[in-house]
């Protein structure tokens, strides 16, 4: 735990010092330029968005393009909340972060084999019936029925589940038990944050991250109809992650 809070603290302190240096550019106009614009961002994220080894800051290269925007927008609106990304946002327009996510969102990089899981194969077992079936007993839906059958994710706007480190993951699904996590209305994810127990967090965050990426990374295409919020009359069916 000291070493993950170390890695984090100097990627927060780098980000910050960064930032006193170059918010006057930040604040300029967009230019074609990206490489100064995300200089920032892969100082976490590692290059080209592809995430290091620190098990915290997530890939961004490939996810989808309104997914990242939307991050973008909720990081500098205090929707979403991690000081060093809230700062380095405040200034900037919509414009402009739509061509940084559009950049990300055009990387296409192969991703490294999962590592080896350590959780017991009852916990994983449970994780995967969670992220495939969900648990109509509490109105839970299934992972898998918004975020895509492959778990890569559905365009335009809803992220991919994979090739993301575990503690990551159960950050995420933790901040939106705890309502530390928003989005805009619909918030189908808060929504479903309130029917997580701690070790559904787990569980679920320990079976994907020990997945291994399909041949095809890709999120799927836009569904033709809306998909349904999880607290419609007709039952829970799908929780959008924003």
């Amino acid at each position: 735990m000291p070493i993950r809070n170390a890695l984090v603290l100097r990627c927060w302190l780098a980000l910050l010092l960064w930032a006193a240096g170059t918010s006057s550019a930040f604040a300029q106009a967009p230019t074609s330029d990206m490489t100064p614009r995300v200089a920032a961002c892969v100082t976490c994220h590692g290059r080209d968005g592809q995430a290091t080894h620190s098990g915290y800051f997530p890939r961004i290269a490939g996810k989808p393009a309104g997914y990242l925007y939307e991050q973008l927008r909720n990081f500098r609106d205090g929707r979403r909340l991690q000081p060093a990304m809230n700062h380095l946002l405040t200034n900037l327009s919509d414009a402009y972060l739509r061509e940084m996510a559009e950049y990300f969102a055009a990387l296409r990089y192969p991703y490294p084999a999962p590592a080896a899981s350590d959780q017991s194969a009852e916990v994983l077992a449970h994780g995967r019936t969670l992220v495939f079936e969900g648990d109509s007993s509490r109105g839970l839906p299934a992972c898998a029925s918004c975020h895509g059958a492959a778990l890569t994710g559905v365009e335009p706007g809803i992220p991919g589940l994979l090739g993301l480190p575990r503690l990551y993951i159960a950050s995420q699904l933790g901040a939106w038990l705890t309502h530390e996590r928003h989005a805009l209305a619909p918030d189908c994810m808060a929504e479903v944050g309130r029917l997580l127990q701690p070790a559904d967090i787990q569980a679920v965050a320990g079976w994907l991250s020990a997945q291994p990426m399909p041949a095809v990374t890709q999120a799927a295409a836009a569904p033709a109809q809306p998909l349904p919020r999880p607290c419609s009359a007709q039952g829970a069916t799908a929780g959008v992650a924003r």
